[in-house]
């Protein structure tokens, strides 16, 4: 019963709620913002530990100690080595195949945060080599201080520029095993009557080009070798028309017809090509509405979003895909959305 499990901060957003106590004190807490339960539904499946990253500063590890302690009747609990999910409340633990990558060269771009970072890591702690390629060092830095010893290679690099497309290809030093096509940007919601060109160029440059531009310049490795595997990052913008923009939402169907297209094309030549389409994902990716008409219409088919994935989650569908585990899948769009595309 939940309320007999003592409640930490690894307990799931959902736990605490069902919790006498624990759920009292957030429901509590977000009055004082002028708000109820609902604003978390769609993280009830997140640890609230996870909240002090995801709020920026708005929820205090100083908070979330406080609430633990007030929750527990003044103590403290001991934190479990290992919060397993026993329900739908308890939060998604990551299972590391160890050895899976062994041996295994894979680019990843976008790999300085979000989806990348966690592919990337995944990857690395797998037994994985990666060439990490990111616009920003310093997040890379820190991608590459959090795995010590492991073996990755970070480039600093634009996609959309070719001298930083040769860059991240010559840091694989002959070998892709695996592609990992992450790295993305957001459009600001227009309809088509209101976006800019310099935001369809920007999205469509990142978007498109840049995978396009980068999986050119791989593929020769590949077939050369016999073998390999590409994962693109779409998006459930991809599946339907009410998830984005217009930009963002007809980069990402590209994305979708260079999947099928090569995986077509090269599954003769032990290559196979996918894509995974997330749905809500806690990554550093923001949309920001510059169009009443696209707010009203858009926000009115998000009501019944699913709740927020992880960015871990995702990388285990990349992974999958990027893996041996994935053999004979070829063309697949996997969604990796909660649910959200069934509807």
């Amino acid at each position: 019963m939940a309320k007999d499990k003592p409640l930490t901060g690894k307990s799931s957003i959902g736990t605490w709620l069902a919790h006498p106590v624990g759920g009292q004190l957030l429901r509590e807490m977000l009055a004082q913002g002028g708000q109820d339960a609902s604003a978390l539904a769609p993280v009830r499946l997140f640890a609230l530990q996870r909240l002090v990253a995801l709020s920026q500063g708005r929820l205090t590890q100083e908070t979330v100690d406080d609430l633990v302690r007030r929750a527990n009747g003044g103590q403290v609990p001991d934190e479990p080595e290992d919060d397993s999910p026993a329900s739908g409340t308890d939060p998604w633990t990551e299972r590391v195949v160890e050895g899976r990558f062994a041996g295994t060269t894979t680019i990843v771009t976008g790999a300085g945060s979000g989806i990348g970072r966690a592919t990337a890591s995944r990857i690395l702690r797998e037994g994985g080599r990666v060439v990490a390629a990111d616009v920003s060092a310093e997040r890379l830095a820190q991608l590459a201080a959090e795995l010590p010893g492991a073996a990755l290679v970070t480039v600093t690099a634009d996609i959309t520029d070719p001298s930083g497309v040769a860059a991240i290809v010559a840091a694989a030093d002959g070998r892709v095993d695996g592609l990992a096509n992450v790295a993305g940007i957001m459009d600001d919601m227009t309809p088509l009557h209101e976006v800019s060109d310099a935001v369809w160029e920007r999205v469509f440059a990142v978007n498109v080009d840049g995978t396009f531009r980068l999986t050119r310049a791989v593929l020769p490795l590949m077939l050369a070798a016999g073998r390999g595997s590409i994962v693109n990052v779409a998006s459930e913008a991809a599946l339907r028309g009410s998830a984005a923009g217009l930009a963002y939402t007809a980069s990402k169907h590209a994305v979708i017809g260079m999947t099928r297209s090569s995986a077509f094309l090269y599954a003769p030549s032990g290559i196979r090509v996918n894509a995974v389409a997330p749905g809500p994902v806690a990554t550093n990716i923001q949309a920001t509405f510059a169009s009443e008409l696209a707010a009203e219409r858009i926000q009115a088919a998000m009501t019944l979003l699913p709740p927020v994935a992880e960015a871990a989650q995702l990388a285990a569908s990349i992974t999958f895909l990027l893996s041996d585990d994935g053999t004979n899948v070829t063309g697949a769009i996997l969604p990796s959305d909660g649910g959200w595309s069934a509807q």
